[in-house]
Formats: structure tokens, sequence, C-alpha cells
């Protein structure tokens, strides 16, 4: 496949539909964004829509709304551009949604690459890190073939290479660390949500 993608400017709808019949929400006591960082697996998406839904916040899925941007999957985005021309797109709409204040963002597992993109995220909300181990990680995703960064001929080992080179920046931009586990999700929004409430902005 050759040529470059579209790049619509009509906001992608990535909130979650089902909070119509969703029990009251418990906000907290400020509207800074959600970022929710970690490797591929590790729960962002299932995390952040029960979370956002929980707290009656709107829910994004940073890779969803390139998708709808673009107006295809993230494997063609990299087929066609390479992962260079998908990270320029991913910091464009990461800049876009970091300024919004209230959302629940999850990002990619490697939104963290980019100096840039650390830096947005730092300044401009609340990081949670969730966190997983490699194996956990693994069995969660072998079976995913929706996975550009995994379809080689070692996809195990390209993920615990991925893991050792990404944790450190996790860490780097995360005000919260929170480990996932086996925990069911229901459990993990209630830990999490309570850690967020107690959790102190910087002014």
């Amino acid at each position: 496949m050759n040529g470059s993608l579209r790049f619509d400017a009509i906001p992608a709808q990535s909130s979650d539909p089902s909070g119509a019949d969703a029990p009251a929400a418990t906000p907290l006591p400020y509207d800074n964004p959600i970022f929710l960082v970690g490797m591929m697996g590790a729960g962002k998406t299932t995390i952040g829509r029960h979370l956002a839904r929980s707290l009656g916040r709107e829910f994004v899925d940073l890779d969803l709304a390139l998708q709808d941007r673009c107006g295809v999957r993230v494997a063609t985005i990299f087929e066609i551009e390479g992962e260079a021309g998908f990270r320029r797109r991913e910091t464009s709409l990461l800049d876009e949604y970091s300024r919004c204040p209230g959302i629940v963002l999850a990002t990619g597992g490697g939104a963290v690459l980019a100096p840039e993109n650390r830096r947005y995220l730092k300044e401009r909300g609340v990081v949670v890190y969730l966190r997983a181990s490699g194996d956990e990680l693994y069995k969660r995703v072998a079976r995913d073939r929706n996975r550009p960064l995994l379809q080689t001929e070692d996809p195990r080992g390209r993920l615990l290479d991925l893991l050792r080179q990404r944790e450190p920046l996790y860490d780097e931009v995360a005000g919260l660390v929170f480990d996932t586990g086996s925990m069911p999700v229901s459990q993990a929004v209630r830990a999490l949500i309570s850690l967020l409430q107690n959790y102190e902005i910087s002014s």
C-alpha cells in the first residue's frame, strides 16, 4: 500500500455509550485529566472505560481516536507510514487530548517514548502507570493479532524487551503506580478511585 493517510479534524467519539445504566458517579475533587500509561495488555482500555464511567467522565482511547481520525486501523498506519509516522500522529493527538479537562485518557503503550509526550503527560494531568508482570502481559496479548510490534518470530521475547525499555519511562511520568495483577476489573477500579481521591494535585 502506498500514499499517506488522512487525518480528519472531526473529534473522535470515544466515550463509553453504556454509561446510561451506570450507577451514580463518584467525582474526583479535581477536574485534571487522568492519563493511563503502561504496556499493551496492562488494562488501560478496559480499566479506563470502567474508571471513566465510575467517575462520570468521558473516556478516550488514544489509539482508537487515532484510528477514527485516519479511517484505518493502527496496524495499517504502521504498514503505510512505519512506526515513526504513527508516533508523529500519536504526539499530535496526545497534545490535543491532554489539554481536555475531565477525561480519562488511555494512551498507547509506546506513547511515553517521545520526550514531548512525557512532558505533556507530566504537566497536564494525573498519570497512572498500570503495571503488570511480563508473564501476565504476554498471557493477555498472546492471541491478539492486532499488535504490530509483536508480529515477530518471538513475540514473548519482543514484549519483554519492550517492557525493559519502557518501564523506566512509565515510572518517570507516573504520579501513581497501580499493579493490576489478576484482580477483577471492578475491584481494580474501586482501589484506583480511592488512590485518585487522595491524590494531591501539585500547584
